[in-house]
Formats: C-alpha cells, sequence, structure tokens
C-alpha cells in the first residue's frame, strides 16, 4: 500500500502531496496489493477465497496497521477488529502449525 497517489501530468499536474481537500483523484485513490504464499495462508488460517472476495471494497490506512497485527496473530491492546480486513477471514489451525511458522 502505497502512502500516497502521485500526478503524472493529469489536469497539468506532475507531483505529490497536494493538500487533500486540492489533491486530484490520482493522489487520493491508491493500489493496495496482497500477495500471500500457499504456506503463510495455512499456516495462519486465511481462508484466501474469503480475502478475494473483499477485492472491491474501499479500505484505507486505516486499516494496514490492525490487519497486519491481526493477519500475523500478534496479541495487543491497540488491535481494533473493526479495522482488521482479514478479521473474519481466520479459520482455526492447529497450534503445532503456527509453531513452525514462527520459528
Amino acid at each position: 500500500m502505497s502512502d500516497h497517489g502521485e500526478s503524472l501530468g493529469e489536469n497539468g499536474i506532475y507531483l505529490h502531496g497536494l493538500p487533500y481537500s486540492f489533491a486530484p483523484e490520482e493522489q487520493k485513490h491508491i493500489p493496495f496489493i496482497l500477495w500471500l504464499s500457499k504456506d503463510f495462508s495455512d499456516s495462519f488460517g486465511l481462508d484466501t477465497e474469503c480475502i478475494k472476495r473483499q477485492r472491491n471494497a474501499d479500505y484505507s490506512h486505516d486499516n494496514l496497521f490492525h490487519s497486519v497485527l491481526g493477519m500475523l496473530d500478534i496479541k495487543t491492546s491497540t488491535y481494533e477488529a473493526d479495522y482488521d480486513i482479514f478479521s473474519h477471514c481466520h479459520q482455526a489451525v492447529n497450534a503445532s502449525s503456527q509453531q513452525v511458522m514462527r520459528h
């Protein structure tokens, strides 16, 4: 996930970081690309079909932090499941497979 988009000539603008109220859409709407190996998905019990069904949803940087915490099963009071885009795509995994992944 990029921190912002870049204007590459749209409306004669060749820069980035305009104030949000003036920034063109190319600077406000950015790509979010996710790739997960099968071993990683299996080890953490992630249902990749569930994740794929969310591909057209709108997310922001607010989601990134909480999603990484949840995806890695990191326990902290800072974590908020409402911001975790994977929170409802977890399946139960056995403890031995998680131990292998963490070593």
